[in-house]
């Protein structure tokens, strides 16, 4: 069995070959069951502990293709980690030949749960962006946040990313090292002002109440919509789908995202307006953009089909150079 640690994960996952992997994967298709969640609860032992504290939510993410690959991401979250000074989530990826259950390659799960979920982002982009958009804003200044730049310049000419973020501090920093690398970049604190000359407008945060209106977006401008995977969050206000096509990564994400869930029920849009999910589109069945015009919004939850897809690459990637 190979091991791949973050920096040889990280190196075997270049957006320019994740994302038509994702593609071809959401076009092919894949075995993925739900995932499991198992609540591990801890005794007490450590000062100043409260029962949150105690708490470790174990995710388990099965995904298979038959007669080739089996996957399986663990992903734990320990809840009271800050205290500890460590992070709060960890993941592994484990990949096993299907047919023999052979074990194949264990991998760094944070990293490929980042790549395949900005990368996800660039592909649905791929259909909904408009083809000349150049500037970027990027609201949130974490793990996913930071490599939306990069995952976006692989299928549109990106000429300029601003960064927005509740620490204005944040947002300056992942601005000062884009232009480092020699990409002009700058962070804003007027968000609105941002949203109203962007091309696209790429969320990955974990706030609860919207932090991006509808009444700010340009005509012809597409809506990212990363970081909302329970009904109780939201990037983004009802006024942000009103006329609007409106995309998701699978249909799950009608079920889980209060971006989602709550504008439909307040009527704005209804399941049966939804206008494809990321495997109609890669099939074709689906049409992208029909107009320089109007606006796409594009939401996903993520699901274990990518994580599957990304770790496969890894995987093929390192038997390729042996």
């Amino acid at each position: 069995m190979q091991f791949f640690d973050a920096d040889a994960t990280r190196i075997a996952l270049p957006f320019d070959r994740l994302i038509p992997a994702l593609r071809e994967r959401f076009a092919g298709g894949c075995e993925a069951p739900p995932r499991h969640v198992h609540e591990i609860v801890n005794p007490l032992g450590e000062a100043g502990q409260d029962a949150a504290g105690r708490r470790v939510t174990s995710l388990i993410m099965p995904a298979w293709i038959p007669g080739k690959y089996y996957g399986v991401k663990i992903v734990n979250i320990a809840h009271g980690n800050a205290r500890r000074n460590l992070p709060g989530l960890h993941a592994t990826y484990l990949l096993f030949d299907a047919r023999t259950g052979v074990p194949l390659a264990q991998m760094d799960g944070d990293v490929i749960t980042a790549r395949r979920t900005a990368a996800t982002s660039a592909l649905a982009g791929s259909y909904l962006a408009r083809e000349e958009a150049k500037h970027l804003v990027v609201v949130g200044a974490g793990r996913v946040a930071r490599l939306l730049p990069a995952a976006w310049a692989a299928v549109r000419p990106i000429e300029h990313v601003t960064f927005w973020a509740r620490r204005e501090s944040e947002a300056q920093a992942l601005a000062d090292q884009l232009k480092a690398r020699g990409v002009s970049a700058s962070a804003t604190k007027d968000l609105a002002s941002a949203c109203a000359s962007a091309d696209i407008v790429s969320c990955a945060t974990m706030a609860n109440e919207p932090v991006v209106r509808g009444s700010w977006l340009a005509p012809g401008a597409h809506l990212d919509l990363i970081g909302s995977f329970t009904p109780a969050m939201r990037e983004a206000d009802d006024a942000c789908f009103e006329h609007a096509r409106v995309f998701v990564d699978t249909d799950e994400a009608l079920e889980k995202s209060g971006d989602l869930l709550v504008p439909m029920q307040h009527g704005v849009f209804s399941a049966n307006e939804l206008r494809g999910t990321l495997t109609t589109l890669s099939r074709g069945v689906a049409i992208g953009r029909k107009s320089p015009g109007e606006r796409t919004v594009f939401k996903s939850v993520g699901n274990a089909l990518e994580d599957l897809a990304a770790a496969v690459l890894v995987s093929e990637s390192a038997a390729a150079r042996t």
